[in-house]
């Protein structure tokens, strides 16, 4: 249940981050979420299995901050991503004039 609740909560991490961060006209509305949601869920699982229990303040901490960083590495990333590729596909597209 609070593997569920990790997952709700990362999710809600990535959407508020979709909105502080310049640039989300370039990818979709879940990418963020979804980065979010699946680093949480992946941290907190690693961490369990690690033998960290889920009552433990550390795990939702460290689950929730991977969660927090991979979404912004994500919304950092892909915009700059995104434009280079769109200039390389305008260029060739183009022969060259634009």
């Amino acid at each position: 249940m609070e593997l569920l609740f990790v997952i709700i909560i990362g999710a809600g991490i990535g959407i508020v981050l979709r909105y502080l961060i310049p640039g989300r006209q370039t990818y979709g509305i879940l990418i963020a979420p979804a980065v979010g949601a699946i680093a949480a869920a992946v941290v907190w699982s690693g961490l369990t299995w690690l033998g960290w229990t889920f009552d433990g303040g550390w795990i939702w901490v460290v689950s929730l901050g991977a969660a927090a960083v991979a979404s912004v590495v994500a919304e950092l990333i892909i915009p700059r991503v995104r434009n280079e590729a769109d200039a390389r596909m305008l260029h060739q597209l183009s022969g060259g004039r634009a």
